[in-house]
């Protein structure tokens, strides 16, 4: 009886290791997470209205106002929209552990 009463324990106590490394991993994923999003800063709401910019204006007007290649731009807006989506996966995830 005591030995079923301390495997018990023993795997009690496993659990709460594994739930307590868990909450530090949350915690870093957050933390990980608010970096990045400053990182971003505005820089989604720019890439939206870039991509309204790149499709309305010609190659001209792209040079004039200081966009040489409109593949990097796209790239670079891709790239943001991306990291943004995953920010947005990665905190819902978080909320749900």
């Amino acid at each position: 009886m005591w030995a079923k009463i301390g495997q018990s324990i023993t795997d009690q106590w496993q659990s709460i290791e594994t739930i307590h490394e868990q909450m530090e991993l949350i915690g870093l994923a957050q933390f990980e997470n608010q970096k990045a999003r400053a990182s971003l800063g505005n820089m989604p709401d720019q890439a939206n209205r870039m991509i309204q910019i790149l499709n309305t204006r010609t190659k001209y007007h792209l040079v004039a106002i200081g966009i040489r290649s409109r593949t990097d731009t796209i790239l670079l807006i891709k790239r943001v929209l991306t990291l943004r989506n995953f920010l947005q996966t990665l905190e819902r995830k978080c909320q749900e552990m």
